[in-house]
């Protein structure tokens, strides 16, 4: 029986993970857009990792740093108030989002295509309140 072993991945800082780039949309309303964290090409020991493993990783990634959030995001729809728990999350921030689902789109950046989702606020998982590159894929 062969044991699968994890895929021990090599971030140098959270701007090798999440790198700084322009999502290139503004979210409307209640929308928040947020960039999925980036597959990594080598592992800790210096060893590449195979593209359909990347893709996998990649694919199972739920987290995510918020780059922008919509005017109505967090707030009573006829109000404009604040929620009374306030902001789920910031622009900054990382938090866990869905696997499926919300608005996907890539932007090239260097030899990397950066993926960028935006959901609807209450689509919102969860705050990573630890280090977000932790954060282990389930693959």
């Amino acid at each position: 029986m062969l044991l699968e072993q994890p895929i021990e991945m090599a971030y140098d800082s959270i701007e090798d993970a999440f790198p700084n780039v322009d999502c290139g949309h503004e979210p409307l309303g209640s929308r928040v857009i947020v960039q999925i964290r980036m597959a990594k090409q080598q592992t800790k020991s210096g060893l590449y990792i195979p593209e359909e493993a990347r893709k996998t990783e990649a694919s199972n990634t739920q987290v995510a740093k918020v780059v922008a959030v919509g005017v109505l995001a967090y707030r009573n729809r006829n109000t404009m108030e604040l929620w009374p728990e306030g902001a789920w999350c910031a622009v900054g921030e990382f938090v866990r989002v869905p696997k499926y689902g919300g608005d996907r789109w890539t932007v090239e950046h260097a030899e990397d295509e950066i993926e960028f989702v935006q959901f609807d606020d209450l689509n919102i998982l969860s705050r990573v309140t630890g280090d977000p590159l932790k954060v282990r894929a389930f693959i």
